[in-house]
């Protein structure tokens, strides 16, 4: 894996590649706290036949803004994000890929499916959701992710991963032999900058989604774990107002199915993506 650096306007981007840049190109979006080597096990596998793209997304990893007294709080939002992502497949000179989101990089991933289709040929949304359809719901998920980023910036970051975890979603990752491994990546990030993100990228200040679902032309695959019924209950509602888009629940697997079941992740993937119409050969 080749990790690299670009500069984009007052950002430093920190992404990695693996795999021929003349195969069809596939972008993967991370989850909160996550960062461009969440999908390394994935990436091993799919680069013999794609080349794979991982970012680290703002405020993760080590994707900074270059000047940090103009690090402003509108960089950190989706609508931000989603344009910074763009610019990034311009300056790679890439008209349009695969897209692949985990979790907050799904949120992002459908926003970007949304508002820049010509981009995509196909998108996976894992463990995602299309926001909040109300304005007391946003409400009420900003004021808990704004206590969360408090927690993020005064106190433990270990601790505060720790307890993270203990989330019902996670219940089958905690069990897994590389979990320890994982949560040693997850230290790398910076906990002020996770805080900023978690504040500006939250489902509370996202746009709600839900209204342009029936519009979408892009075919997309909502994959959810079956022990995660949140999503699984999310992922079947969003299932019936898209059109262009199917449905796989994920056996004996929780929200992080790519880490949990990274073979089927896979296997998922790759049989979506041969039925476009770009050569797989």
């Amino acid at each position: 894996m080749m990790v690299l650096k670009l500069q984009i306007d007052n950002y430093c981007l920190s992404y990695l590649s693996e795999g021929d840049s003349s195969d069809p190109t596939i972008l993967f979006l991370h989850g909160f706290m996550g960062d461009r080597f969440e999908f390394k096990q994935a990436i091993a596998i799919l680069s013999k036949q794609f080349y794979c793209v991982a970012i680290d997304l703002l405020g993760h990893g080590q994707t900074r803004v270059i000047d940090p007294r103009i690090d402003h709080d509108d960089y950190y939002t989706i609508q931000s994000t989603a344009n910074f992502v763009i610019k990034f497949l311009d300056l790679l000179r890439v008209n349009r890929c695969f897209l692949v989101g985990y979790s907050m990089g799904g949120r992002l991933a459908l926003y970007l499916a949304i508002h820049f289709p010509q981009y995509f040929h196909r998108v996976v949304l894992e463990s995602a959701s299309a926001g909040l359809q109300t304005v007391k719901e946003r409400g009420d998920r900003l004021a808990k992710d704004q206590l969360l980023a408090a927690k993020l910036e005064a106190g433990d970051f270990q601790l505060f991963l720790e307890n993270w975890y203990q989330q019902p979603i996670f219940a089958t990752l905690r069990s897994h032999p590389n979990f320890a491994q994982m949560l040693e990546q997850r230290l790398n990030n910076s906990p002020a900058l996770l805080a900023k993100s978690l504040r500006n990228l939250s489902t509370g200040r996202q746009p709600s989604l839900w209204e342009k679902l029936p519009q979408n032309q892009i075919p997309l695959l909502l994959l959810a774990g079956e022990l995660d019924p949140k999503f699984v209950q999310i992922n079947h509602k969003m299932q019936q107002l898209c059109k262009y888009s199917q449905l796989e629940i994920i056996p004996s697997c929780g929200h992080n199915i790519h880490f949990e079941h990274p073979q089927l992740f896979v296997d998922k993937i790759k049989a979506f993506f041969s039925y476009s119409n770009v050569s797989l050969a």
